[in-house]
């Protein structure tokens, strides 16, 4: 028996404490939400998946921060966003003018990649829940115990805390932001601040404003009753916003803090740790029109929290592809908490789907063709995987492929003359008379080797003569399968009429 899998794991720690739980993840749609921020959904997605599977009762809440105020005009806007840094992202313009704000503009195709990925989310808008006054509680006895608050931030992070300090961000009435306000009082039905604009006013606790992120986060867990919640591995750090959050909870919340999952960065190979405000990144709407939504979720499943997850879309992601196809036939825990619905994978691999793909010009039946003349079994199973995995195919070849994996088969052969020379000719003529449609791959490619041999030519020159003859360049598919793929018939007639053309 193999090792238990990490969300069971923590789905058996948190049924030692009660058999119901609300997962929690916040993300903040401040730019493109990206596969780095998939992480903590999915870790979530699969602890919550988990506990059901225990016989325990979870729910998956998703907070999207969109009260947060802009930090800073980040590379992907136009230069007039400078006026809305430090205003409420649900309260500023959506950058492309099709969304009503710009929060809705980033947060939207994500929840539309969380419905193809089969993650079932409660969503919780934090402007929503401001001006809906669910958290005026809450900010009221954030005022009222600030001093202690002060204490604990003092005490956990070393950061000195000025005496007047309020744990709130009122929105400014005149200038609308939120970044240069200064709470100097507050009464039962208003709070009052100055604005560095100049402006002095009173907030509304009705959406007037927001508490600071490190008292806001543990104010929603006690709003929202969460009992578990991933977060990156910069909360966790020692006097980080975990280390503040538990002693708010349990101090001035007076609740238990949730169970913390901490998990690594995704990072893109050869760039780095995937950052929306870097415009380092891969949306995850993305990724979820380029690959299965099984495999989108098992690049993150699979890997421990804990440890980070270098992510290659190119060449990498295929032998990831390589890796969760024979997992999938060996009922595979990481396969099973990756499945978003049943879905049954025929013996034809997602690399050779990008070969054959290319070779049939992506016409369907043309694929299901040529993997019939290749000895794969087309049933209705096979059908239905290879017209389903035979569109993501052509959209990673498109879209992440190197381009040494491309090609495309030449159609005049006229535009090939003069490319070979006489004993690369000879070759390909002797070539085609030794083919017969009989032949199994391996066969055909192990006659390149014999004719080579017979003719005096390198192996390694005939072999780019057949590329040559097919594809206008030096390299290509595996040999043996390629031409069994093309068609033995159409191979040995492409060659004859190279012939005569020269």
């Amino acid at each position: 028996m193999g090792e238990i899998h990490w969300a069971d794991v923590v789905a058996k720690r948190l049924l030692e404490k009660s058999k119901e739980h609300r997962i929690a993840t916040g993300i903040s749609p401040s730019g493109h939400i990206h596969m780095g921020n998939l992480r903590e959904m999915l870790t979530a997605d699969a602890v919550r998946r988990a506990l059901i599977d225990a016989d325990g009762e979870a729910e998956l809440i998703f907070i999207a921060d969109t009260f947060d105020p802009l930090r800073k005009r980040y590379p992907f806007l136009p230069q007039e966003y400078e006026n809305y840094v430090g205003m409420p992202l649900s309260e500023i313009p959506d950058p492309e003018g099709c969304h009503k704000n710009y929060s809705d503009h980033f947060l939207t195709p994500f929840l539309e990649s969380l419905e193809i990925l089969g993650i079932d989310v409660i969503l919780e808008k934090a402007d929503e829940m401001y001006k809906q006054g669910r958290y005026n509680e809450a900010i009221r006895i954030s005022f009222e115990k600030r001093d202690q608050i002060i204490q604990i931030i003092r005490g956990v992070t070393g950061r000195e805390v000025e005496d007047d300090w309020y744990p709130y961000l009122a929105i400014c009435k005149k200038c609308g932001r939120m970044n240069t306000t200064k709470v100097v009082g507050y009464d039962d039905n208003w709070i009052h601040y100055k604005c560095d604009c100049g402006y002095e006013g009173k907030a509304s606790y009705n959406g007037g404003g927001k508490l600071t992120w490190r008292v806001d986060w543990a104010a929603r867990w006690w709003i929202l009753g969460i009992t578990c919640e991933p977060f990156g591995k910069d909360h966790a750090a020692a006097g980080g916003s975990y280390d503040t959050g538990k002693r708010f909870a349990k101090e001035i919340f007076r609740i238990e803090p949730p169970f913390p999952v901490v998990y690594e960065w995704i990072n893109l190979k050869g760039v780095g740790a995937m950052k929306s405000s870097k415009g380092i990144v891969i949306p995850v709407r993305d990724m979820v029109d380029v690959l299965p939504p099984e495999i989108v979720r098992y690049i993150i499943i699979k890997v421990k929290p804990e440890r980070h997850i270098e992510f290659d879309p190119g060449i990498g992601l295929l032998d990831l592809i390589d890796e969760f196809e024979r997992a999938s036939k060996l009922k595979d825990r990481a396969v099973e908490l990756s499945t978003v619905k049943e879905v049954e994978y025929s013996d034809v691999s997602f690399r050779h789907l990008v070969i054959v793909g290319q070779i049939a010009n992506w016409d369907v039946e043309r694929v299901l063709e040529i993997l019939a003349r290749t000895s794969y079994k087309i049933d209705e199973i096979a059908r239905r995987d290879v017209e389903r995995r035979i569109v993501y195919a052509k959209r990673w070849l498109e879209r992440f492929a190197p381009e040494r994996i491309k090609f495309k088969v030449v159609d005049d052969v006229s535009s090939l003359k003069n490319e070979f020379n006489e004993k690369e000719m000879e070759f390909l003529i002797n070539y085609a008379k030794r083919l017969n449609s009989e032949m199994t791959p391996e066969q055909i490619h192990t006659l390149v080797y014999d004719v080579a041999n017979e003719i005096t030519i390198k192996p390694s020159k005939a072999f780019q003569a057949i590329y040559k003859a097919i594809l206008g360049k030096t390299f290509g598919p595996r040999a043996g399968y390629f031409i069994k793929s093309l068609g033995i018939d159409w191979v040995k007639e492409r060659f004859k009429s190279l012939y005569e053309a020269n």
